[in-house]
C-alpha cells in the first residue's frame, strides 16, 4: 500500500471536547482523549491539535507500507520531517489516530480484519473490565465517592457472555442504588461512599470485583485526603491492604500516588489479587521497567493514546509477557465511535480490555469484541 495523502479534521469526543480523526482510502481513525491524565503521560499533540491537522493535511507522504512494522518507516519520516528527537513528541493522539488509520487501510486492502494486520496466528480473546459505578474526577455530583472506578470483571467463557453479564449487572446496580445519571465514562453516580459501593458489588457472585483508587488524585501534602479523614502513605497501603481482605477484590488500580514504586510492592500481590499500574507506568517503557524492578505491579494498563506509537505499544506487550505481568488495554474517559481497541486488544493479545459497560462509545468496543468472537469460530 502507497501512502500519500492523509486527511485531518477535529471532531467531537463523547464529553463533547475536540480531538482528532483522520480519513485515509476510505477508512477513518480517531483517538479518545483523557481527563484523568498522569503526568509521565506523552502530550496529546505536538503544540496544538490545530498543529498537527495543518502538518497531516499539508504533507505528502509516500510512503510503502506493507506490514505492521512498515510503521517504522512512517514514524522515522515523521521524525525527519519535524526534526523531532523522539517520535512521541509529535503528539500521542495525533500518532495513534495516524497510526490506526494506516493500519485499518491496509487491512481493508488485504481484506483483512484489523487485528489480523498485527497478528495473525493468536486467538486468545481478552476478558472485559468494566466500571458500574463512578467517583473522582469523572464524576458531576458533588457528594461521590474518592475512588474513580468500581468494576466488574466477569467470569464467563466468551465475550459475549461476558458483555451479556456485565449489562445485567449493571442494570442490577442502577435499581438498588437508585441511580439517576450516569459520569463521563457511562457509570452510575451516587453519594454512597466507597465501602458501601465495595458491599454492594460484593453481593454479585458471577463477577470478580475492582477498583480503580486513582490515589493521584487525591494525594496532598503527603496525605491521602479522603472526605473524612487523612492517611498518610503507611496507613494509605494498610487501608487498601484491608479492603482486598475485605471484599475480596481481584484487581486494585493505582491504589498509591504515581511516583511511589515501593508502595506499591506492599499491595497484596497474588494471582488471585491484580495490583494495577495506570498512572505509575503511563504507558511509558522506562515506567514499566522501572516498576518491575521494585516489584511494583503484577499488571498494567496500556492506554494507546498515553503513549501514540504503536510500535512502541507491541513492545510493551512483549516486556508484560516476558515477566508475567497482565495486560489491560484501555479506553479514556473522552472516547469515540472508533472500535479499534477489540482489534488492538486481539492483536496484541491483552489480557484483559477495559472499556466501561453502558453507552454508545463502550458498546462500540464490546460488540465488535463479540463480533471477532464469531468470525473466529467460524
Amino acid at each position: 500500500m502507497l501512502l500519500k495523502k492523509i486527511h485531518a479534521r477535529k471532531i467531537k469526543d463523547s464529553r463533547g471536547e475536540q480531538t482528532i480523526e483522520i480519513f485515509l482510502n476510505g477508512v477513518k481513525a480517531s483517538s479518545p482523549s483523557g481527563k484523568s491524565k498522569g503526568k509521565h503521560e506523552t502530550p496529546s499533540y505536538h503544540n496544538s491539535l490545530g498543529w498537527n491537522i495543518k502538518f497531516l493535511n499539508s504533507v505528502s507522504f509516500n510512503i510503502e507500507i506493507n506490514h505492521f512494522n512498515d510503521l517504522k518507516k512512517l514514524e522515522l519520516f515523521i521524525k525527519k520531517k519535524t526534526k523531532l528527537s523522539d517520535i512521541k513528541l509529535f503528539g500521542a493522539n495525533a500518532l495513534f489516530a495516524l497510526e490506526c488509520s494506516v493500519l485499518k487501510s491496509l487491512a481493508k486492502e488485504k481484506h483483512l480484519p484489523l487485528y489480523k494486520i498485527i497478528n495473525q496466528t493468536e486467538k486468545k480473546l481478552p476478558v472485559p473490565v468494566g466500571n458500574a459505578i463512578g467517583g473522582g474526577l469523572h464524576s458531576h455530583n458533588e457528594n461521590h465517592p474518592v475512588f474513580q472506578e468500581f468494576l466488574l470483571i466477569p467470569k464467563e467463557k466468551s465475550s459475549k457472555e461476558n458483555y451479556k453479564t456485565m449489562k445485567k449487572i449493571y442494570e442490577q446496580i442502577r435499581k438498588i442504588i437508585s441511580a439517576k445519571e450516569k459520569n463521563d465514562e457511562g457509570a452510575w453516580q451516587t453519594s454512597l461512599s466507597d465501602e458501601e459501593v465495595l458491599e454492594i458489588l460484593s453481593r454479585f457472585k458471577d463477577v470478580r470485583i475492582g477498583i480503580d483508587v486513582a490515589a493521584s488524585s487525591f494525594y496532598k501534602s503527603l496525605t491521602y485526603n479522603y472526605k473524612n479523614k487523612f492517611l498518610d502513605r503507611i496507613t494509605q497501603i494498610s487501608y487498601i491492604n484491608f479492603l482486598i481482605k475485605k471484599f475480596n477484590l481481584f484487581y486494585i488500580e493505582d491504589p498509591l500516588q504515581e511516583e511511589d514504586f515501593e508502595g506499591f510492592s506492599k499491595i497484596d500481590h497474588s494471582p488471585q489479587h491484580l495490583v494495577v499500574g495506570d498512572d505509575l507506568t503511563a504507558t511509558q517503557i522506562s515506567r514499566i521497567k522501572k516498576a518491575i524492578s521494585y516489584k511494583s505491579i503484577n499488571a498494567m494498563i496500556i492506554k494507546p493514546n498515553q503513549n501514540g506509537s504503536l510500535i512502541e505499544l507491541k513492545q510493551i506487550f512483549d516486556i508484560c509477557k516476558k515477566h508475567r505481568i497482565k495486560t489491560i488495554l484501555s479506553h479514556r474517559s473522552g472516547e469515540t465511535l472508533d472500535n479499534a481497541l477489540a482489534d488492538l486488544a486481539v492483536g496484541f493479545q491483552a489480557d484483559f480490555i477495559k472499556c466501561g459497560i453502558a453507552t454508545k462509545w463502550r458498546e462500540a468496543k464490546l460488540e465488535r469484541l463479540v463480533e471477532i468472537e464469531r468470525s473466529l469460530k467460524k
